[in-house]
C-alpha cells in the first residue's frame, strides 16, 4: 500500500474518531453549559437587582459597559446582558438617559447601527457585545415596544 493511501485512511480514521466523540459528548456539554448559563443568569441578575434598587438608569447602563469592557466571547456577553436587564428594571428613571438614542427596532437601520457602533468607539469600549448591550438601552427608551412592530 502507497504511503498516500496509508495518510487518507489514518485521516480518515481520525476524522471517525473525532465525529464519534463529538456525538457522544456533545450532549453533556451542552448541558453543562445550560447549566452553567442557569447559574450565571440567577447570579448576574440578582447582582444587577441589587445595584439598580440604589441607583438610576444611567448608572446601570455605565457600569455594564465599564465592567463589560474587553469583555470577549458570547457568554460574557450574556453575563453583562444579564446585569443590564435585571439592573434598568430595578433603577430610577435618569433624565437624559434616552436623548440621542434611536428607536428601538426588530430589524436594525443603518442609522441603529452607526449610533450603537460610534457610541462603543467614543466610550473607547472594545468587545462586539457593546453593541447588544446598547439595544438594551433602545429596549428601554422605547419602552419594550418595537417601533417596526406589526400592529395587530
Amino acid at each position: 500500500m502507497k504511503s498516500r493511501s496509508k495518510v487518507l485512511i489514518g485521516l480518515g480514521l481520525i476524522t471517525l474518531v473525532l465525529g464519534l466523540w463529538i456525538w457522544l459528548r456533545g450532549p453533556l456539554w451542552l448541558e453543562q453549559f445550560n447549566d452553567r448559563q442557569v447559574d450565571a443568569r440567577e447570579t448576574f441578575q440578582a447582582q444587577g437587582r441589587l445595584f439598580g434598587q440604589n441607583h438610576d438608569q444611567q448608572a446601570c447602563l455605565t457600569r455594564t459597559l465599564d465592567d463589560f469592557d474587553g469583555c470577549i466571547g458570547f457568554e460574557c456577553t450574556l453575563q453583562h446582558d444579564y446585569f443590564l436587564k435585571a439592573c434598568l428594571a430595578a433603577a430610577a428613571p435618569s433624565e437624559g438617559f434616552c436623548d440621542q438614542v434611536p428607536a428601538y427596532r426588530l430589524k436594525l437601520t443603518e442609522d441603529d447601527k452607526s449610533w450603537a457602533k460610534y457610541t462603543c468607539w467614543e466610550g473607547d469600549i472594545r468587545g462586539e457585545g457593546c453593541r447588544l448591550l446598547l439595544r438594551q438601552q433602545q429596549y428601554e427608551c422605547s419602552g419594550g415596544i418595537a417601533a417596526d412592530a406589526p400592529t395587530p
